[in-house]
């Protein structure tokens, strides 16, 4: 592999990371949305999987966002018997996004984008070093 599919590769992954981050961002902002009627149904957690994509024309594996699909856990039930969505038995579903959780794979999602990008400056650089040498 050489130096630009390196750099290729790695803003692939930087890519799918910003759409992890995105999705995680959304999570984050409606952790604590409520319904406003009875029987509707809160936000419900996204979560990005991943897939390899074989580049023919390159020779190699990049990742790729396959898809966001929704949580299937269970939605937190809170006792809330003046929320105007809550049930006959005072429960109002909340969101099931837990924002420990959600922190947590903004950091890794975080890491992975940060690593990218070191392989994409440390290539950058061995680029900028081989040019000069052949300058000389």
């Amino acid at each position: 592999m050489d130096l630009v599919q390196a750099m290729t590769l790695a803003s692939k992954g930087m890519k799918a990371q910003g759409t992890r981050m995105k999705v995680i961002a959304e999570n984050l902002a409606n952790a604590s949305t409520s319904p406003q009627k009875p029987g509707e149904k809160p936000y419900q957690r996204q979560v990005v999987t991943f897939k390899n994509e074989l580049n023919r024309a390159e020779g190699m594996n990049e990742v790729e966002v396959d898809k966001i699909t929704k949580d299937k856990s269970d939605f937190i039930l809170k006792y809330d018997p003046n929320h105007p969505a809550a049930d006959d038995k005072g429960y109002v579903k909340m969101p099931n996004v837990n924002s420990l959780i959600e922190m947590m794979d903004m950091r890794e999602a975080q890491r992975s984008y940060e690593a990218n990008l070191g392989v994409i400056e440390t290539s950058r650089a061995m680029l900028m070093r081989t040019i000069d040498m052949l300058r000389s």
